[in-house]
């Protein structure tokens, strides 16, 4: 049976990285240069100017084809432990994993079917 004293190594761990943080920082500021110019003040992003406004309004499909790229990538890390124990789980995790992936492919073609794909 485990105990609250088991996990007092891992609570102790934990206090000890964030009082190294918190060390860090504190000292980082304190001890670090405080000359604010208007060169450093001015807004700078990868070396180019910035013109215009930044609240210019754009198309949001960038970012829609970036979640859901993302979204669908994460699928990938849940099936590789999977095919790593494929032997192990049996026609049990292999039902599992077609169930999985068959509403990995419904939501797929959910958004085929609402156009989120298509670009102009």
């Amino acid at each position: 049976m485990s105990t609250s004293i088991d996990y007092f190594a891992i609570f102790m761990q934990f206090l000890v990285a964030a009082g190294f943080v918190v060390f860090a920082m504190v000292v980082s500021h304190m001890a670090g240069p405080k000359r604010k110019t208007a060169d450093k003040l001015a807004v700078f992003e990868c070396g180019i100017d910035s013109t215009g406004n930044a609240r210019m309004p754009f198309s949001i499909r960038y970012f829609l084809t970036a979640i859901l790229f993302v979204m669908f990538d994460v699928e990938v890390i849940f099936m590789y432990p999977w095919a790593v124990n494929f032997r192990a789980l049996g026609a049990n995790g292999f039902i599992e994993m077609l169930l999985f992936v068959s509403t990995l492919l419904l939501g797929f073609v959910y958004i085929l079917k609402k156009g989120a794909l298509k670009w102009e």
